[in-house]
């Protein structure tokens, strides 16, 4: 459901939602960008975000199919919609409302310029289809988890 009531929690924490929140919420002090000189619009990484809920959905799809008597096979799920730093930066201060102190840093070395998933096998074979492809949905929903989450699921 996206109504907040799932999350998620790593530790350490390296996913950048969460840890745009964790700075939302205080529990950070300020979101470090590593590099703004990659060849994408703004300089940042782009990424694909996918709501949990949509996860959740095409793996019940794939367990029907396997039910169905198909063999096992791999799915990359992703929105096939990318995203910079900058702009789930921009999307996190909006939905929170907070200011979200925030650094560019050095890049990472590896670190790809756009990973965005190719989705396009779950998609014709699974019949998916990602009901939240709005950014401001995904974190809105994560937002909701990390306001009554402040410690991850330690609090609970």
């Amino acid at each position: 459901m996206p109504d907040g009531s799932i999350g998620e929690d790593h530790n350490p924490e390296t996913h950048l939602i969460p840890i745009i929140l964790q700075v939302a919420a205080g529990t950070r002090d300020n979101l470090q960008i590593f590099g703004d000189d990659y060849p994408t619009k703004d300089g940042t990484n782009v990424r694909d975000y996918v709501h949990v809920v949509d996860l959740a959905d095409a793996h019940i799809l794939a367990m029907k199919y396997l039910q169905d008597g198909h063999d096992s096979t791999a799915f990359n799920l992703g929105s096939a919609t990318g995203f910079s730093n900058l702009e789930i930066l921009e999307a996190a201060r909006k939905v929170t409302e907070k200011e979200i102190p925030a650094s560019i840093g050095p890049r990472r070395a590896g670190d790809p310029s756009t990973l965005i998933a190719a989705s396009d096998k779950a998609r014709d074979i699974l019949h998916w289809q990602p009901a939240f492809d709005n950014i401001d949905d995904i974190i809105a929903t994560a937002w909701k988890w990390h306001e009554t989450h402040p410690e991850g699921f330690g609090d609970h």
